[in-house]
């Protein structure tokens, strides 16, 4: 599947067009986050690039995630609904909508606008290196997924 370039201009603005008609009323089609929760989900993304909020996983742990999760990550197939993920991006507690659909938005605008010659290569923080099409795919399947999940 062709996912969205999240490096165009264009590409990224639509996205954030379908995150800003996103309300915290919206429930999900499937799933236990609320809309807010859904937003500091995806923030974590961008997360494990822009901060060292997170743990990197070192060793025996890297390499298995690298060997059984790189591939459903960063290759063509959508998610599948309920499937799995890893610890650090489970949500529990209450999150405030705007300030994490706000975060989410600038995230998306950062790496729009720093482009895909400054992904391409960069070490991931459970990857390892990925090239630039990679970094898109984790980054557009992902939103496309959860965005999905809410009807946006």
């Amino acid at each position: 599947m062709a996912w969205k370039n999240l490096f165009d201009k264009t590409a990224s603005e639509e996205t954030i067009e379908r995150i800003n008609s996103l309300t915290p009323e919206k429930n999900p089609k499937w799933g236990k986050m609320n809309a807010s929760q859904m937003l500091a989900h995806c923030n974590v993304s961008y997360e494990l690039v822009y901060t060292d909020k997170h743990k990197k996983p070192k060793g025996f742990q890297k390499f298995l995630i690298k060997l059984f999760a790189k591939n459903i990550v960063v290759g063509p197939k959508p998610y599948k609904k309920n499937s799995r993920t890893s610890p650090i991006f489970i949500i529990n507690d209450e999150r405030d909508f705007e300030s994490e659909r706000n975060r989410l938005i600038a995230h998306i605008q950062k790496t729009q606008q720093l482009g895909s010659e400054y992904f391409n290569g960069k070490e991931s923080h459970a990857f390892g290196k990925l090239n630039d099409k990679e970094w898109n795919v984790l980054f557009s399947k992902h939103l496309d997924h959860h965005l999905q999940q809410f009807d946006v």
